[in-house]
């Protein structure tokens, strides 16, 4: 069984850095400095934009909309489309070493699609792989409850000799996620339904970040040897270079 080190480190009052480290962990796996490393932790308010929106005119106003509503801006490590972090949200960054990244992509988002539905049907959720029509940040490899609201999404990033899987879940506090998307999507001009929004606690009361935390772990440890670690120092010092590259790139 492979072995995957656990990391639980988060950077909630610093949202580039919180990104930044998972870059810099990438480019470590890459570089074959450390082995595989699942990062599991509770990040800070967020707005993390994708290559599409940057590309948009209203990428600006965006970016204002996000911080007028309490949320950092960050430019994600992953595609996809603007996407929302917060208190009550997991955020998710798995990075493998691999010889021919591009060739098992479909194979590394539906394993992990597959360890989040499987661990929210631990905890009795009707957790299901697949888009909602109308979803923020749609993807064939979302998750929703009972096929009516997205509850996680993911994305990849690929470099030579590794590859990055990476998303949300949302535990609670759904409605602050509706509720800064509005305005941040109208600025990309995006069409979707806020009411495809929602959370974990919505359909099961009491569920909080660690029930959900322990439930992917408990998951994941079928797949691979959960050795709890930390990041090394040099990993760290890498992610501070890698600032300036998830920061909002505006006027």
């Amino acid at each position: 069984m492979r072995t995957l080190t656990l990391v639980t480190d988060s950077y909630p009052a610093h949202a580039a850095l919180d990104v930044a480290v998972s870059h810099a962990t990438l480019d470590a796996v890459a570089r074959g400095e450390i082995g595989p490393v699942l990062r599991l932790h509770v990040p800070g308010a967020l707005v993390a934009f994708g290559r599409s929106d940057r590309a948009h005119p209203g990428y600006p106003q965006a970016v204002r909309a996000a911080l007028a509503n309490g949320f950092g801006a960050v430019e994600r490590l992953a595609g996809g489309r603007a996407a929302v972090f917060h208190e009550h949200t997991i955020a998710f960054a798995l990075a493998t070493p691999e010889t021919d990244a591009k060739a098992g992509i479909e194979t590394r988002f539906s394993e992990i699609a597959r360890v989040i539905v499987d661990a929210l049907e631990s905890l009795g959720i009707d957790a299901r792989i697949g888009e909602v029509p109308g979803e923020y940040c749609p993807g064939r490899w979302s998750v929703n409850v009972g096929g009516k609201v997205k509850v996680m999404g993911v994305g990849q990033r690929l470099v030579r000799g590794a590859a990055h899987v990476g998303g949300v879940v949302v535990v609670d506090a759904g409605e602050r996620i509706r509720d800064v998307l509005i305005p941040v999507y109208r600025a990309l001009e995006i069409d979707w339904d806020p009411r495809t929004t929602g959370a974990l606690a919505d359909r099961a009361p009491g569920l909080d970040n660690a029930k959900v935390t322990q439930a992917i772990v408990t998951r994941i440890s079928r797949l691979y040897e959960v050795i709890p670690g930390r990041l090394p120092l040099s990993v760290i010092e890498h992610a501070q270079s890698l600032l300036q590259e998830h920061l909002p790139r505006v006027a």
